[in-house]
């Protein structure tokens, strides 16, 4: 296996200087810690965080910021300007390259929601739970890494996008009962966007194609099929065109075998009636 990739180490500094900036921008606003969280719809922690350079300032919420400060997109500049984290390994590399200018996007998951599809928080909660621990700075870098990643949703011309989540994964309660209702909702949102196709793998089957774990599907502006694997300490990204067959075969099978778009919908809004 290869061994990680690291790019330049980004430090507290950098976080902590973009903080004193909310802080200074706050401040001059005359308006409180608590008054800024309200008025972005955050906890009060989550200013505090910001502002001491625990926490990475997300580009969206910095533009939620400077909208409410009244700022010419300053804190935009400067949470856009954060180094990027320096976490991507070698072998994952490609593929994060790839699936920021995808056609389209096959996904199936089964322990946890898919990237491209977590709330904030949710994310920050998976990235918590890995073991070991890796500190509350890489997991908020990484954090700002795969919200960063969704963008490819909005864009212009979005990529087709199918996703078959296994319903495990919606019942567990990662991040706590708040965090999982958000994400519920938000998937419950995406379920409706044009070009999402949201589905749900049923527990209690007595089968289905997807037993040997997630993977994805993608298809490059070349027309180019690939597909990518991730395993307990690494992925691969897969070529061979016989292999991506294999797992289209299997994808195809998972997508019949799984709840239809408007059943799946009806579970979404049956478990957060149970939330």
């Amino acid at each position: 296996m290869p061994a990680p990739r690291r790019a330049s180490r980004p430090n507290a500094t950098a976080m902590k200087m973009v903080g004193s900036q909310v802080a200074v921008c706050r401040i001059a606003k005359g308006m409180t810690q608590r008054a800024l969280a309200e008025a972005l719809h955050i906890d009060v922690e989550t200013i505090a965080s910001i502002e001491q350079g625990r926490r990475v300032l997300m580009p969206h919420v910095a533009a939620q910021m400077d909208g409410i400060l009244g700022l010419p997109g300053v804190l935009t500049v400067a949470a856009n300007g954060l180094p990027e984290v320096d976490m991507v390994p070698a072998w994952a590399e490609e593929y994060m390259e790839r699936e920021a200018e995808a056609l389209a996007l096959s996904w199936y998951d089964t322990l946890a929601v898919p990237g491209l599809l977590q709330t904030e928080a949710y994310a920050r909660a998976v990235l918590s739970c890995r073991v070991p621990f890796m500190g509350e700075e890489k997991i908020e870098l990484q954090t700002a890494r795969r919200i960063k990643r969704q963008e490819i949703l909005t864009r212009p011309v979005p990529p087709t996008l199918s996703f078959v989540i296994w319903e495990a994964s919606l019942r567990d309660r990662i991040g706590g009962d708040e965090v999982r209702r958000e994400q519920l909702r938000h998937l419950r949102t995406c379920a409706d966007q044009p070009a999402v196709s949201l589905q749900v793998l049923p527990l209690g089957i007595t089968a289905h194609a997807g037993l040997d774990g997630p993977f994805i599907l993608l298809e490059t502006p070349e027309f180019q099929r690939l597909a990518y694997s991730e395993t307990q300490r690494g992925s691969f990204l897969v070529r061979d065109p016989n292999e991506v067959s294999i797992l289209s075969q299997k994808y195809a099978m998972l997508r019949s075998q799984a709840l239809n778009l408007a059943e799946t919908k009806g579970l979404l809004d049956r478990l957060l009636g149970e939330s």
